[in-house]
């Protein structure tokens, strides 16, 4: 029986194990153990998956499936998230200057919803540093760099950290997605509503067209957005992206509503919904931006796939691309290879 194949049936039982842990402790060991059994040559990446290719923002993606932002925050898996059959890795979210995030705990399982809570608050290494690290490795597929600003900037100078941070991944990222919606940095959502929205992409425009001089390559710009919203607020950001015109809009980030958890616990702790009970909440906010945006921008899919039933549900809704974090937790490595597969199902039904 391949190490692959045994990893896959075993996953039940490692995660049982790992679920005895505090979530954020379980996560590191996690990693940590995945690195020492891929130098010890116990991952030997995964076989048979379709090609699924994608040429969107100008870049070559191998296939539409995805690690999200958050789950390898300052790029130290990338050589083990390569052998699970990934299409793309999105590291961070980093921030110029590196930051502890808030205190723990800030990570909380739902189990019974295949739901997380997070509060992370940006925590990681600092932008320079991911980029030192990532110039260093051995990875050479797709990256996305995930980039925010520090808690203790202020709004009215958050576009100079967005502008330094991405000044300093340019040079190891295929494309940068510009993180407006974690609802764990005080006031950073508001950077997504019109005026400051309009202001914040006229400057990374303008650095981006600085950088692209520079380094000679031009890098996309994908701007994330929050599932939460009120009346006609989603339409009119919508609008100021197209106008920038921005690259890709990743839909969507956690929510601070709590579908159908109410009662469970942990249900009441403070964060970002992520998990099963986002799923609808994201599909609607991604309905809305492929009716305004398809065509035009590049659409990422993200928030409570779990299968590859969901995988191939976004697909039909009109992502382009999807990403996994929490489902990951849940279901294990053999996620990403049914997802491949319903990627590639998808794309021989659509053809």
């Amino acid at each position: 029986m391949s190490t692959l194949l045994t990893g896959v049936l075993m996953y039940p039982l490692i995660r049982s194990l790992f679920f005895r842990l505090d979530p954020e402790r379980a996560h590191e060991l996690a990693l940590r153990v995945a690195r020492v059994a891929l130098r010890a040559g116990r991952i030997p990446g995964v076989r048979g998956l379709p090609a699924v290719p994608r040429r969107l923002m100008g870049i070559d993606f191998p296939n539409p499936v995805g690690l999200a932002a958050g789950f390898d925050k300052d790029g130290d898996a990338v050589d083990v998230m390569d052998q699970l059959g990934f299409g793309f890795l999105e590291l961070g979210t980093v921030t110029p200057r590196a930051q502890p995030g808030n205190p723990r705990p800030r990570l909380f399982r739902l189990p019974e919803h295949e739901a997380l809570i997070n509060r992370m608050g940006f925590n990681n290494r600092g932008a320079g540093a991911l980029a030192e690290r990532l110039a260093h490795s051995g990875y050479r597929g797709v990256i996305g760099v995930n980039i925010g600003k520090n808690r203790d900037t202020p709004p009215a100078r958050a576009a100079e950290d967005y502008a330094q941070a991405l000044g300093q991944v340019y040079r190891v990222a295929d494309y940068v997605t510009v993180n407006l919606s974690s609802p764990n940095t005080p006031g950073l959502r508001d950077l997504q509503h019109e005026g400051a929205l309009r202001s914040l992409l006229y400057r990374l425009n303008s650095e981006r067209q600085r950088l692209a001089e520079l380094h000679e390559k031009r890098v996309p710009l994908v701007v994330k957005i929050a599932p939460d919203w009120q009346g006609g607020e989603l339409d009119a950001t919508l609008d100021v992206l197209l106008e920038q015109h921005i690259d890709g809009i990743a839909a969507t980030n956690t929510t601070v509503a709590r579908p159908d958890v109410a009662g469970a616990p942990n249900a009441d702790e403070a964060g970002g919904l992520s998990g099963r009970p986002l799923r609808e909440q994201a599909e609607a906010v991604l309905e809305q931006v492929v009716a305004r945006a398809r065509g035009e921008v590049a659409i990422i899919g993200i928030g409570g796939l779990n299968s590859g039933a969901d995988v191939a549900r976004r697909l039909e809704l009109g992502a382009d691309l999807v990403q996994l974090y929490t489902g990951l937790i849940y279901h294990g490595p053999s996620l990403v290879q049914e997802a491949v597969r319903a990627s590639a199902s998808h794309s021989h039904r659509a053809a």
